[in-house]
């Protein structure tokens, strides 16, 4: 299981966001773990694009997302994974059947450096506003989108 940490002034880690914060609810207070730490990229721009995929998803709506009767995890990881492919990062698959999917690319630093991740960012966003955003009015969701920019 992997989970975005914070690191805090004492050595205390703390979720880097709710999704996070609700999945280390399964652990309990005491025990001891054994995890591996990697420095990520860009945290602060990481988490500006992981608050924009939330913003995207929200406004799209679990309801069109297809998955409506799995949890909210699973539904946020397949409209991240439809909207990363939608913005040109994908890699395209053959499976045991010989059947040829599309897959999303792993956003995680391990697979993607920071400058590909900023042009993916850029991608991103111009899928969003084709594909999640087209023909939005509401000037409050615009300002909210524009900020993103």
């Amino acid at each position: 299981m992997q989970f975005d940490l914070v690191k805090h002034p004492g050595g205390v880690f703390s979720p880097a966001n709710d999704t996070d914060f609700e999945r280390l609810q399964r652990f309990k207070t005491g025990e001891t773990y054994t995890a591996e730490i990697k420095l990520t990229r860009n945290p602060s721009f990481h988490r500006k694009v992981m608050a924009f995929f939330g913003f995207c998803f929200d406004h799209w709506c679990a309801d069109n997302s297809g998955y409506e009767c799995s949890d909210e995890f699973t539904q946020k990881e397949e409209f991240r994974k439809n909207l990363t492919i939608l913005a040109g990062y994908f890699d395209v698959v053959t499976t045991i059947r010989g059947e040829t999917k599309v897959r999303a690319k792993s956003l995680s630093f391990a697979n993607m450096k920071q400058d590909e991740f900023e042009r993916c960012y850029s991608a991103l966003i111009n899928a969003a506003i084709k594909h999640v955003f087209a023909g939005t009015k509401d000037p409050n969701i615009l300002n909210r989108l524009y900020a993103f920019f």
